[in-house]
């Protein structure tokens, strides 16, 4: 299994076999794993299995992995608690997600479209990112930002609706070689 994050997830998990985001991101991970198999004598069980785990997670950590979704190495879930994310949902690696985040769908009509995430984005807790919107690599979503449209890399999102802004370090940089 040379593709199983465990010891990365692990590492980055803050408070290690005690983090409780940790054991839902391998539980996605358990269920994940079942699309490696072509065989039904094979996926069923594990299907199975990762159900009953899944629904158990849900309860005592509060967490929601979609297992279809596509989540890359390191992720850190820091708390726990009211955590969703959507099956179609992509998230790169080296991401932050906090307590009551929700990464999913934002319309009835539209039930697959789900948010992308790149690579080392820092998600504040209770933030919603919804629809089919693209977030950059180093993107930084503000506590309760409502993300409805699509972020570039290395902006700050807040407020609701999200507004973006770009971090003043750029704009000193920028300046600077105006001189």
């Amino acid at each position: 299994m040379k593709n199983w994050a465990f010891f990365q997830d692990l590492k980055a998990a803050q408070e290690g076999l005690l983090s409780l985001g940790f054991w839902a991101l391998q539980i996605y991970r358990f269920g994940h794993l079942r699309y490696r198999f072509k065989t039904k004598i094979i996926r069923f069980p594990l299907a199975f299995i990762h159900i009953i785990l899944e629904k158990i997670g849900e309860i005592l950590f509060g967490i929601t992995i979609g297992v279809s979704a596509k989540i890359g190495k390191r992720l850190t879930i820091e708390h726990s608690g009211a955590i969703v994310v959507h099956g179609n949902a992509e998230i790169g690696d080296d991401c932050i997600i906090r307590q009551g985040v929700t990464i999913g769908n934002r319309r009835m009509d539209t039930p697959f479209e789900a948010p992308k995430i790149g690579n080392r984005v820092n998600i504040g807790a209770g933030a919603k990112i919804l629809g089919g919107v693209t977030i950059g690599d180093d993107v930084q979503i503000g506590a309760n930002a409502v993300v409805i449209k699509d972020v570039p890399a290395g902006a700050i999102a807040v407020g609701v609706p999200a507004k973006i802004h770009f971090p003043k370090q750029a704009e000193n940089s920028a300046d600077s070689t105006h001189e």
